[in-house]
């Protein structure tokens, strides 16, 4: 078990992704300094990307997780929208129940606890479809994104929920002394705290031996079906979050919010090399990857001949030539 602890971390250390990742990232910015430098590096622009870079950058980390594990979770966008949806219902109803507007902290705080637990839950039932019953991850949680899209759709009747208590779109548009915004508090704190369980907890040394092997991960004794349920709910707590940013952000909820992340998401965990077929990955990488993403999207909106249409269409080239790269680097 030691010596298997130790050939991860060695291998951690010998991953280039970093490195290749900060060069990708300082010519996206030296571009931008000289095509459009007064634009790109003004404090609102800033201000802007550290507003948006927290909705899909838990997302990022949920699907990081689940690749680490040897698998993939598609339902990440479900997941948030589905557990703000429902914390956008409570608020709404809970609110109107209490005329004393004072209360209204209590209020936010309940609905986005069961919004976290609703997560949760959804993330359990990944990690039982998964371990339990054997279907494969994508399967399992292209069939969940489904349900949960549903149920969100049945439970807004194809609308979006807004009336939100004006408190909780206050929450998510706060600035810390006007400068740092708390969604990206928010981002750094769950960050940090997924970035120590990878790296210095037992957990974090299971799952990247379940990842990397699972029938040795059996034979070596680690219960592998708890490890993958665990991730699975970790991710699904982390889209909670996200969901709940989103909704705040957008001071409404909706069925059909965020749906280009699911790709973007699984474009960022692989540009931070997190091994597609599992056991292999860092935070810290996928974390510099968030942030060449946010710059190149950014980027691309300060040219008015790139419409949002053409998106979804470089993210695939990206995507591709991405996994083309890396395919390349291991042969070599």
């Amino acid at each position: 078990m030691k010596h298997d602890a130790l050939s991860f971390r060695k291998l951690q250390k010998n991953d280039n992704t970093l490195l290749n990742n900060l060069v990708v990232a300082a010519v996206i910015l030296i571009t931008m300094a000289i095509l459009k430098s007064s634009k790109f590096f003004s404090f609102t622009n800033f201000q802007s990307m550290a507003y948006q870079l927290p909705q899909y950058g838990l997302m990022a980390f949920a699907m990081a997780l689940a690749m680490i594990s040897g698998g993939i979770d598609l339902s990440i966008v479900g997941m948030a929208n589905l557990s703000s949806m429902i914390a956008a219902l409570m608020m709404i109803k809970l609110a109107n129940l209490i005329p004393n507007q004072n209360l209204i902290i209590y209020v936010i705080i309940i609905s986005c606890l069961i919004a976290i637990l609703i997560g949760l839950l959804c993330g359990l039932l990944n990690g039982l479809l998964i371990s339990k019953i054997g279907i494969p991850p994508i399967l399992a949680t292209l069939g969940s994104m489904q349900l949960f899209s549903g149920v969100s759709i049945i439970l807004s009747k194809g609308n979006a929920i807004n009336r939100l208590p004006p408190l909780y779109a206050k929450i998510g548009n706060y600035a810390l002394f006007n400068i740092v915004p708390l969604p990206l508090l928010i981002f750094i704190l769950l960050a940090l705290s997924v970035s120590f369980m990878l790296n210095k907890s037992a957990y974090g040394i299971k799952l990247y031996m379940v990842g990397s092997n699972t029938k040795a991960a059996k034979f070596s004794g680690l219960h592998v079906d708890k490890i993958i349920i665990q991730t699975y709910c970790l991710a699904g707590i982390l889209s909670s979050v996200s969901g709940l940013i989103m909704m705040s952000r957008l001071n409404s909820a909706k069925s059909d919010y965020g749906q280009q992340y699911t790709l973007q998401c699984l474009l960022i965990a692989i540009l931070g090399g997190v091994n597609p077929q599992g056991g292999h990955g860092k935070i810290s990488n996928v974390m510099i990857a968030i942030l060449i993403f946010q710059f190149l999207s950014s980027s691309i909106n300060m040219f008015p001949y790139f419409s949002n249409f053409y998106k979804l269409l470089i993210w695939g080239i990206v995507l591709l030539g991405v996994m083309i790269w890396n395919k390349y680097s291991k042969s070599r």
